[in-house]
């Protein structure tokens, strides 16, 4: 038992003497404790061995300071201007240009009107002036019919949507449709008072629509 334990305080002593060897020989210039292979010796958690000349002042000069203290170093020392400028050219954000395709439908239909198409069309010539990742079609009615019948027309709407755009050319795997139904009408509520009547399906005419939204980067 008792060489068991001489034989701890040993290895002790030894961890500890190489500790304070690495410390000594970069105290100069580095605040972490490095290993035999160059690397800063971490703990069993995964942290950075600091030496007795760490500072916060002093790990943002250490080559291992972003590694080891990123938390608690100055923002721009991890992240200089010029990184956060090749990040932006390497992953620009995307544009987004959204277009009210109103008047694409008659009553109770999901075949685009001419009117529609020549919308359509204007679509197609904005998608072509960026780099196009998607588009989103999203297909609504007016409140006339039922729930269940009103969400499978805005969803026939979408997918004749798509069906034009990649008939112009658009990639049909960029055309992303949805159907919203009745639930998101562009008329507010009183506009159209009534039921179903000549008078009411025209006033309705905005709602029967298909949202359009590019996505890409210039």
């Amino acid at each position: 038992m008792k060489s068991k334990i001489i034989t701890t305080l040993l290895a002790s002593i030894g961890l500890f003497a190489a500790v304070g060897a690495a410390q000594a020989q970069t105290a100069a210039d580095r605040v972490y404790v490095i290993d035999s292979r160059g690397e800063v010796a971490m703990s069993g958690a995964g942290l950075c061995w600091r030496t007795g000349f760490w500072t916060p002042a002093a790990a943002a000069k250490d080559p291992a300071g972003c590694k080891c203290d990123k938390d608690l170093l100055p923002k721009e020392v991890c992240e200089p201007p010029m990184a956060k400028a090749a990040a932006a050219t390497a992953k620009p954000s995307g544009d987004k240009v959204t277009v009210a395709a109103d008047a694409l439908f008659d009553f109770n239909k999901a075949t685009l009107r001419p009117a529609g198409k020549a919308k359509l069309d204007e679509v197609v010539a904005m998608s072509k002036q960026i780099k196009l990742e998607v588009i989103i079609a999203v297909g609504h009615t007016d409140r006339i019919g039922s729930d269940a019948y009103n969400q499978k027309l805005s969803e026939r709407r979408a997918a004749s949507v798509k069906a034009y755009l990649v008939s112009k050319g658009v990639e049909a795997n960029r055309v992303y449709t949805e159907g919203k139904g009745e639930k998101q009408p562009v008329t507010q509520p009183g506009q159209c008072p009534g039921g179903k009547s000549a008078k009411v399906i025209e006033c309705l005419q905005p709602d029967r629509r298909v949202d359009i939204e590019l996505i890409g980067t210039k």
